[in-house]
């Protein structure tokens, strides 16, 4: 599975995706991660990528342009895989089982990470991005959304855990929590 996340802080992943059951995902070539920066896409000589909302009001909104063009390189560098579109937002569909059961059968994923009070809405609609939200909360940015998104995902691959039913036989699944357990 490709996973394309656009982000101003491709930074955060790397600890993320270098470590555990990810790490050993992208090496054994199952999963392949590409962080990709908004502002190396900002025509701004300061590589701005925010702005003030046109109607006003607080916080700064990122810009159409700089997002517009990281979400079509994203789509050039792959153009087989259209890949599902999803912007990490707290007014999104919540992220549960069966969205990630719908999502860990996709070939691609291109994840949206919003910053400041959100996005121009124009990139959601010109480029179907869909909304997912991990819980009823603000956080400082989509970046920490998308990476459990991906390891919420990438751990139902099949040949990512190290048992082929571990994912399977998880206890929050089936509505009961596990009994304590001891070494």
């Amino acid at each position: 599975m490709r996973i394309d996340v656009l982000t101003l802080f491709p930074e955060m992943f790397e600890g993320v995706l270098n470590a555990s059951i990810l790490s050993r995902a992208a090496d054994s070539g199952r999963i392949s991660v590409h962080p990709r920066n908004i502002r190396d896409y900002s025509l701004d000589r300061h590589r701005k990528a925010d702005d003030y909302p046109f109607g006003g009001g607080a916080g700064l909104v990122m810009m159409a342009q700089p997002v517009f063009d990281a979400v079509r390189a994203a789509l050039a560098e792959a153009p087989d895989l259209p890949g599902r579109r999803i912007y990490l937002s707290p007014r999104g569909r919540r992220l549960d089982k069966p969205l990630i059961d719908q999502l860990c059968c996709e070939r691609r994923l291109i994840l949206l990470c919003g910053h400041y009070e959100g996005m121009d809405q124009r990139i959601l609609d010109r480029f179907s991005f869909e909304e997912v939200s991990i819980g009823d909360y603000i956080l400082t940015g989509g970046e920490l959304p998308a990476m459990v998104l991906i390891d919420a995902v990438a751990r139902m691959l099949p040949g990512v855990l190290g048992s082929g039913d571990a994912h399977r036989e998880e206890s929050i699944y089936s509505g009961l929590l596990e009994y304590p357990q001891y070494t």
